[in-house]
């Protein structure tokens, strides 16, 4: 067998996505030992940057270790119980996932929908919760199936007000888009390492408050193999399912009685704190401003292509962009050209818009200009090849004319 030599890509998915040199270099960083005080210092060092990521002063803020959906897991894993009532707004793929999960631990689920390309209005959101009386709503902040961005500040307000924990996906958002869990009253949120924060699938950064953490306690059962007799004296009748995904045990270990659960995922840790160390460096503003100017040329130019954008442009995100394939192009094929001969990876979609939209993502190290000309380039020559009408040459000179502006305003500034 031959040494592993991947090749080159320029990675314009909704995730993963291209991940930052210097965080593959920290990956290389020799192991140590998961006790180690080095270590636990990097532990610390990650809890205390993910606090500043979510823009919050929760104690707990932690990975999970495994890719976002574990992070989703344990989240419900460790708060639902069979016959809770959950209120599901669903908006694209990830809602159902919230169902899909929500389902399995026995919750009783109250889902609403709002078309594909749109978001909910959260007064109705509010409506629907005053009349099934949740106790739990999951909402997807950012759902990549459409990419459409839902409101938060409202719905978390009401769900204050109301005594119901509100838990959000902000895989997609985190690191791209502002998450502001104290100011909006999100009592539990989860990220994913693989998409903004340009780090490797493998790591889901949560963080809840003491509303999440009293309910999570009220189920606490430590391992038996590792339980003290204090730990025996607290067991519950109700305990979380999951051993994996039990957050009770996994505040053990990321506290400091260090309470060994699992093997912690060492150079995961190395990867995560360079990414973290990066975003916090670069400043979250200043990153959610160059998310945006990338977003505002890759739409620019593929407007000018002659192409048009699919779902409200109210609600966009601004970290995925989704374009309606033109009639009598291939979608497929047009993918596969950008691959094979570009080494350019753009993305489908799912369910009712299998087939009918291209989602290019713009998120994290491979938001960046040469990536967005080499898209837009790649993809006029490529649909040139299917025989659509494209308007020649304009989309780089759209893109660039936004990137000129830009850089006008800032000597102007």
């Amino acid at each position: 067998m031959n040494e592993l030599n991947t090749p080159l890509r320029t990675i314009m998915t909704p995730g993963p996505v291209e991940v930052d040199p210097r965080v593959l270099r920290a990956m290389s960083t020799p192991i140590l030992g998961q006790f180690d005080p080095e270590f636990t210092k990097i532990m610390n060092e990650n809890m205390a940057m993910i606090r500043e990521l979510y823009q919050t002063k929760n104690h707990w803020a932690y990975p999970i270790d495994g890719t976002s959906r574990s992070g989703l897991e344990a989240v419900i894993a460790s708060l639902i119980q069979p016959g809770d009532n959950v209120l599901i707004p669903i908006f694209g793929r990830f809602g159902h996932l919230f169902a899909e999960i929500c389902e399995r631990y026995g919750a009783v689920i109250h889902t609403i929908e709002c078309p594909w390309g749109d978001v909910f209005d959260p007064e109705d959101i509010i409506s629907e919760m005053d009349r099934v009386k949740p106790k739990f709503v999951t909402l997807v902040h950012g759902e990549t199936s459409t990419g459409r961005m839902q409101p938060l500040e409202k719905v978390g307000h009401a769900c204050r007000e109301r005594d119901v924990i509100l838990i959000v996906d902000a895989v997609a958002t985190i690191g791209g888009a502002d998450v502001k869990v104290d100011d909006w009253c999100l009592d539990a949120v989860i990220g994913g390492s693989q998409k903004c924060l340009s780090v490797p699938s493998g790591m889901a950064p949560i963080t809840y408050n003491d509303r999440v953490e009293k309910i999570i306690l009220s189920r606490k059962k430590v391992e038996r193999g590792i339980a003290t007799e204090e730990d025996h004296k607290q067991f519950t009748s109700s305990p979380i399912r999951s051993n994996y995904f039990d957050l009770s045990q996994l505040q053990d270990y990321w506290s400091d009685r260090r309470l060994n659960h699992h093997t912690e995922a060492t150079s995961m840790n190395y990867a995560l704190r360079e990414g973290l160390r990066l975003i916090l460096e670069e400043g979250l503003e200043a990153r959610f401003r160059r998310h945006k100017l990338h977003e505002k040329a890759l739409v620019a130019g593929i407007e000018a292509m002659g192409l048009t954008l699919f779902g409200d442009p109210t609600c966009k995100m601004p970290t995925v962009t989704c374009v309606n394939v033109p009639k009598g192009v291939d979608p497929d094929a047009v993918r596969n050209t950008l691959l094979n001969e570009f080494g350019i990876e753009i993305a489908g979609s799912f369910g009712s818009l299998q087939g009918k939209i291209w989602r290019i993502g713009t998120m994290g190290y491979s938001c960046r200009k040469e990536n967005v000309l080499f898209v837009l380039a790649g993809l006029e020559a490529t649909l040139i090849q299917q025989g659509f009408a494209v308007n020649r040459g304009e989309a780089l000179q759209a893109a660039l004319q936004v990137y000129v502006s830009q850089k006008k305003q800032k000597v102007i500034g």
